[in-house]
């Protein structure tokens, strides 16, 4: 049995920014080499968010580092990457994003077992600035009381 190196990248700043209502897991249209740098961990979801052009849906600023060996083949960071999800999920996604204050967050990318890159994304509806507040100080009570706890 082979043991597997499993690469995650979180967006923890979506957590922090949007109520996530539904999370979908897509598949990426990659070329070459940013597989090779996803790999490598060279990933950046902070500042993504995806959006529709047409009936497809799209990642945008999603910064994906160069490969190091890469040559004149190498990608661009920041270029539009197609995502691929099922027709029935992408036509309830863009009615959903229709509505007011729904948008589409990536969550976390990983590498399946067979090697592929997939990207989780969430229909989101963003927080208010007293929600976040109310979000940290949960977070810290919690905190609080397992450091209470174990001493």
């Amino acid at each position: 049995m082979k043991e597997k190196d499993t690469i995650t990248i979180k967006n923890k700043k979506a957590y922090h920014e949007y109520f996530l209502v539904e999370e979908f897991t897509a598949g990426m249209v990659l070329q070459g080499t940013e597989i090779k740098s996803i790999r490598a961990g060279k990933v950046n979801l902070t500042d993504a968010f995806c959006g529709f052009t047409g009936n497809e849906l799209y990642v945008r600023n999603m910064h994906i580092s160069e490969y190091e060996f890469g040559n004149i083949y190498n990608h661009e960071p920041k270029r539009e990457r197609k995502l691929l999800l099922s027709r029935r999920e992408l036509r309830k996604l863009q009615n959903k994003v229709a509505e007011k204050g729904f948008t589409i967050v990536p969550v976390r990318l990983f590498v399946g077992e067979k090697g592929l890159a997939k990207l989780v994304i969430a229909l989101a509806k963003g927080k208010h600035t007293y929600d976040k507040r109310e979000t940290l100080k949960k977070k810290d009570s919690v905190r609080e009381m397992e450091r209470r706890g174990d001493t």
